[in-house]
């Protein structure tokens, strides 16, 4: 089993960092893999930088080069329920694009029959475990996280509130679950939240993104502590 541990940002990548265990790097496609173990698993963790098509490249790359069995999207996003607070955490039971038409992935490749990518059941269960292990339960929703184009601040957050009703809204989640859906590689997105309607714009996010990043780190190596008890 190879997990392949995708960070949008060098910010999110950087708590896993230190902990990889006989760390190897590699360079490719301009990307940074460092492959090794994280919590007795084999991984392999990189930051792809920010945006769709980004991310689906280096989730390609996780899955023709390096051997990946599974993606976990980890990092940061935006807080689009009124529930979530900051350093709350979401994980996603599916992702969706904001800003692509459903015919698109519907009647054209890769001819879905909705919008939505699922998470992976299996993950979706050990992730449970992991975040009881934690004693995180209050701090953490599981559902579905939006991906488009643009940072929401409060422009464009009621239209695709009315549209998805998502948990959370990022640049990359979809397209990582989109990548994965092809190749048919199991996919789970971690990520904990920067900014919300209260506490709105890139500021928010410039301030609260590595407090968050450590949090889903620790969520992600929870769940992969939970792979290896499988193993």
């Amino acid at each position: 089993m190879r997990a392949g541990i995708l960070c949008a940002g060098d910010r999110e990548a950087a708590p896993f960092l230190p902990l990889i265990r006989e760390s190897r790097i590699t360079e490719k496609a301009m990307l940074t893999f460092h492959e090794g173990q994280l919590s007795g698993v084999d991984a392999v963790v990189l930051y792809s930088g920010v945006c769709k098509v980004n991310a689906a490249i280096a989730a390609q790359i996780l899955i023709d080069t390096f051997g990946v069995d599974l993606i976990i999207n980890a990092g940061t996003a935006g807080g689009m329920d009124e529930r979530l607070r900051l350093f709350d955490t979401a994980i996603s039971t599916e992702a969706v694009y904001h800003d692509v038409a459903p015919h698109i992935l519907t009647g054209f490749h890769p001819w879905m029959e909705t919008e939505y990518f699922k998470a992976d059941p299996h993950l979706l269960q050990l992730s449970r475990r992991a975040v009881h292990a934690l004693g995180a339960e209050n701090r953490v929703y599981w559902g579905r996280m939006a991906t488009g184009e643009a940072f929401i601040t409060d422009e464009g957050r009621q239209t695709i509130n009315r549209r998805y009703a998502p948990l959370t809204v990022d640049m990359e989640t979809a397209s990582v679950a989109h990548v994965c859906h092809v190749n048919g590689i199991p996919f789970l997105a971690v990520r904990s939240i920067t900014d919300t309607a209260d506490h709105s714009g890139s500021e928010h996010f410039e301030a609260n993104c590595a407090k968050a990043a450590a949090v889903a780190k620790d969520i992600t190596m929870a769940l992969l502590a939970e792979l290896k008890k499988e193993a």
